[in-house]
């Protein structure tokens, strides 16, 4: 039983994102993408680690798109700035793969919860960043950009409430998914350990010259 659950980890890991995307499940930018995206990286295999996030993710995106230009449709969600937000989104998504993909799969629950929660410090500072640039309302300088770290503009919760959610969020699903999959790989044997796998990186020594 465990094993079939280990194997249907990555599924099961996918619904709880889809499902966590519906509009008003979870609090404010509480968020299982930070978690899922480093773990992606940590577990899946190569190949699939870069595309399968980003092909849920983006299939998601749009859903949510078109849902909130059809509830404000005065909002233009489709905008260029929109999504221009949107891509560097992706850019952060990217470098959560890429970090996950640094780390072990065998490694310690505790240094991938650290993982996980230095992913969601990488999102929010990218993501803020992005959105210092891109939004006139900040000016282009050192203060505007730690305004845009903190305070955020009018109107909106602080930008330390977003990353107070994004730090909480991305920790505590990310010690959920660690810990799912190292209570299920446990009961496998050698050989169900082995089967789709990461690989190790292959080590080429340099051959001899030829006398």
């Amino acid at each position: 039983m465990r094993e079939k659950l280990h194997k249907l980890l990555p599924v099961l890991f996918i619904v709880v994102l889809a499902a966590s995307r519906i509009p008003g499940l979870l609090p404010q930018n509480f968020s299982v993408v930070y978690a899922f995206v480093f773990c992606a990286g940590v577990y899946f295999s190569k190949r699939i680690s870069w595309w399968l996030p980003f092909v849920v993710l983006l299939a998601t995106d749009i859903s949510l798109n078109f849902y909130y230009q059809h509830k404000y449709p005065d909002d233009n969600v489709w905008s260029a700035a929109n999504l221009a937000n949107l891509g560097f989104n992706y850019v952060a998504y990217a470098v959560l793969i890429f970090l996950g993909r640094c780390f072990n799969p065998k490694s310690s629950f505790t240094s991938l919860l650290g993982g996980g929660i230095l992913g969601a410090i990488l999102f929010y500072l990218i993501t803020n960043t992005a959105s210092w640039f891109f939004n006139p309302e900040y000016t282009k300088n050192l203060a505007g950009w730690i305004l845009a770290l903190t305070k955020g503009t009018s109107g909106w919760p602080s930008t330390l409430e977003f990353f107070r959610s994004t730090l909480l969020s991305g920790g505590l699903f990310t010690a959920l998914f660690v810990a799912a999959e190292k209570l299920t790989s446990s009961a496998e044997s050698p050989a169900d350990k082995t089967a789709g796998a990461r690989e190790p990186e292959a080590e080429t020594e340099p051959q001899e010259a030829e006398a």
